[in-house]
């Protein structure tokens, strides 16, 4: 996986939604998807990041920078 794409994916169920709810925690609160599914969420989401990385480098902007887990 290149540098640019290790984002953190955080996949809650939601009961209210009655769906896994995406999130990626370096992007901003604004940014999520969903699935009926575990896989399909998490599919989603990597698609999801895929394209917010490119849609930025097209346009020239920053990345936000991944976070890095910081072992024990």
């Amino acid at each position: 996986m290149s540098e640019q794409l290790r984002y953190s994916i955080v996949i809650e169920w939601s009961d209210e939604d009655r769906a896994y709810v995406v999130s990626f925690p370096e992007w901003g609160d604004l940014v999520h998807t969903h699935g009926a599914t575990y896989e399909e969420a998490l599919q989603r989401g990597k698609d999801l990041i895929e394209g917010l990385v490119a849609s930025r480098q097209q346009r020239g902007e920053p990345l936000p920078r991944p976070r890095v887990f910081a072992g024990v």
